[in-house]
């Protein structure tokens, strides 16, 4: 955790509305603002949110990419809605929405960002696919922790981070969960903090107001993504 931050022993119920403004500044922080443009290759990064691969599915139509790695195992968070691992759900799915699958390659052990970026690069290089940028869709809120494991995983490639553009009020809508997105995006936060102090990641400036809304929501109890001390 940051420093100096208590964690509480009870979590509120009700979401008021001054914290749903702190989560929005956590929100927008998440996201780096990239322009979509044409990269040699796609990484869809596995998650509970199956709306990552929708999106992919979109941009490969877009033309943005000719080869999209689905990279994902499971995790605590995915297991069951995934039994067969994210990457080959993901997968599916956007083959059900017409994406060839001799457009797509599979990366189905990845645990973690690093090895999603580290293991889908091995499997673009087995693969013989030259990469000099890539594109990686993720959960809107996931941009900026992606961006910044990929820059200290495999900085010499260029990266374009990209996500469905949905306002917040509607990508939570779009879950089911309020109080999950808000936890996931603190927890997201406290990784871009700690993160490269253990070498999983390139620092990543963090304004004074996201800071304080992220410490906030932690009083508050928004705390069940957090690191495991």
């Amino acid at each position: 955790m940051i420093q100096g931050v208590p964690v509480p022993d009870r979590r509120q119920r009700t979401i008021t509305e001054a914290q749903w403004t702190d989560a929005k500044v956590v929100w927008d922080y998440h996201q780096m603002g990239h322009e979509p443009r044409p990269c040699a290759a796609a990484i869809c990064l596995g998650s509970h949110d199956l709306g990552a691969a929708m999106f992919a599915a979109k941009q490969y139509h877009a033309g943005l990419f000719p080869v999209l790695v689905f990279s994902g195992g499971n995790s605590p968070t995915t297991a069951a809605l995934y039994p067969r691992g994210e990457a080959v759900h993901f997968c599916e799915h956007a083959v059900e929405l017409g994406v060839p699958e001799d457009a797509i390659l599979l990366e189905p052990n990845a645990g973690n960002t690093g090895q999603n970026i580290a293991f889908s690069r091995e499997v673009l290089r087995e693969a013989g696919v030259r990469v000099g940028s890539v594109m990686l869709i993720a959960m809107p809120y996931m941009e900026r922790r992606a961006y910044a494991t990929c820059r200290k995983v495999w900085p010499e490639v260029e990266v374009v981070c990209d996500s469905d553009p949905l306002d917040f009020a509607d990508y939570v809508k779009s879950i089911g969960d309020d109080r999950l997105v808000i936890d996931t995006m603190v927890g997201d936060l406290q990784r871009v903090v700690e993160y490269p102090k253990l070498g999983f990641a390139i620092e990543q400036e963090v304004p004074d107001d996201v800071l304080a809304a992220y410490e906030r929501l932690l009083r508050a109890g928004f705390d069940s993504r957090l690191l495991k001390s």
